[in-house]
């Protein structure tokens, strides 16, 4: 995985301390002939799949963002429709002793273009899923996809599960 290069700046100077990171989730859908299908990814770190997810570089709005990431992470392109859930994630330990938590802005996104592809080495795969044929995901990663299919008005605040 690719880590940003304000991040390796600020690893010179902590180490491996915990980092408060902002981060999204985008969640993107495309209507088709047979109905609503959904973007997902299958990480390469370690396999699972999720709606396409990044990190957000100092001084960019977080929807931009969510669109950067999903053109980087698939080739689709997307056009914004609103923010769906706002929250903090657990802490995270990577592989080489690094912390970071995140507060996490999740998007409901429109598919514009694009066939996806795994663009850019962070997942082996990525494409769409009908609703009634979604993969196994994390207890976390189906419920913010969930949010994301009920496309209620309102922003959740409550926590996901963890």
């Amino acid at each position: 995985m690719a880590t940003p290069d304000f991040i390796l700046a600020l690893r010179e100077r902590v180490g491996t301390m915990p980092l408060w990171l902002s981060g999204v989730t985008a969640c993107v859908h495309r209507e088709t002939a047979d109905g609503t299908q959904w973007l997902l990814a299958r990480r390469a770190d370690d396999g699972r799949w999720t709606s396409v997810t990044g990190i957000v570089d100092p001084g960019e709005h977080p929807a931009d963002a969510a669109v950067r990431e999903v053109a980087e992470e698939s080739g689709v392109r997307v056009e914004m429709e609103r923010l769906i859930w706002l929250d903090v994630t657990n802490p995270v330990m990577y592989d080489n002793g690094d912390e970071t938590q995140y507060i996490n802005f999740t998007f409901r996104c429109a598919h514009t273009g694009g066939e996806p592809h795994p663009a850019d080495g962070e997942n082996v795969e990525v494409r769409f899923f009908a609703e009634d044929a979604l993969p196994e995901m994390t207890e976390r990663d189906a419920a913010v996809l969930a949010t994301a299919i009920r496309n209620q008005p309102e922003c959740g605040l409550t926590q996901l599960p963890r």
